[in-house]
């Protein structure tokens, strides 16, 4: 082995044992995204923050996010600030505009004329968001009988400043496995699905009060495509559906 192969792998070893997070990592993590201007926050996994901040949505799941640091399911300042933190600490990670939502661009705004909106039934407000022309825009302006559309997203140009926890690393290959599932069927636990991991097959047991759920084949594809993606070795996941029954009630 040479000597810089030889340090990169006790680095390595450190850093799995100092619970610090790599690229690659499966991590649980607790965030709120805020603008770091105003501090108005726009994103969390923590309900009470959610409600108090305005931005509640009865829709959602709030609850900590399984992430693989590194494959872009946050956003790239975000993804690159995981690297580094250890496990149970709180940080505060810094996002600049262009890893984050991209600058504003002028090119994007334009104006349109009221009748026009109104015409398709759209009633603008300054402030709102519109669907015009098969794209959603930004009411920033109404005036003189036009209005100005803003199609930069709502964050663009934003600085963001992101308050993060990493709760646990996931380190064994039935801990990743059920984290994946759990990124995909939010608000159940993990565990209530029966697992078999075989040499090259995954057999997954899908707990009766999930099968009513709304997309569940595209859920299901949704899992079984991550498992063969960071499973290179497993060729085939299959879904068992079960209906246990009831224990007689006694009187």
């Amino acid at each position: 082995m040479s000597e810089d192969a030889g340090s990169k792998a006790e680095e390595e070893a450190e850093a799995l044992e100092e619970g610090v997070v790599e690229k690659g990592d499966f991590i649980l993590v607790e965030l709120t995204g805020r603008v770091e201007e105003t501090g108005e926050i726009f994103e969390t996994t923590d309900e009470e923050t959610a409600r108090k901040a305005g931005i509640y949505d009865e829709e959602r799941v709030y609850e900590p996010r399984v992430i693989v640091v590194g494959e872009g399911w946050v956003l790239k300042g975000l993804d690159e600030g995981l690297v580094g933190l250890k496990v149970g600490e709180e940080a505060k990670v810094e996002v600049q505009p262009e890893d984050a939502f991209g600058e504003r661009d002028p090119e994007k705004i334009r104006m349109v004329p009221y009748r026009i909106l109104r015409s398709r039934g759209i009633t603008p407000r300054v402030g709102a968001q519109v669907e015009f022309e098969g794209r959603t825009a930004t009411v920033r302006s109404i005036g003189a009988g036009r209005v100005q559309l803003d199609y930069n997203h709502p964050l663009a140009g934003r600085k963001l400043l992101y308050e993060v926890k990493v709760l646990k690393r996931f380190e064994t290959e039935e801990e990743k496995i059920r984290a994946l599932i759990q990124r995909r069927v939010a608000g159940i636990d993990p565990k209530r699905f029966g697992l078999k991991i075989m040499k090259r097959k995954v057999r997954i047991e899908v707990p009766e009060e999930v099968l009513y759920s709304e997309n569940l084949q595209f859920v299901k594809r949704g899992i079984a495509l991550d498992i063969m993606r960071f499973f290179p070795n497993i060729r085939e996941v299959s879904f068992q559906e079960v209906f246990k029954r009831e224990s007689p009630r006694r009187e």
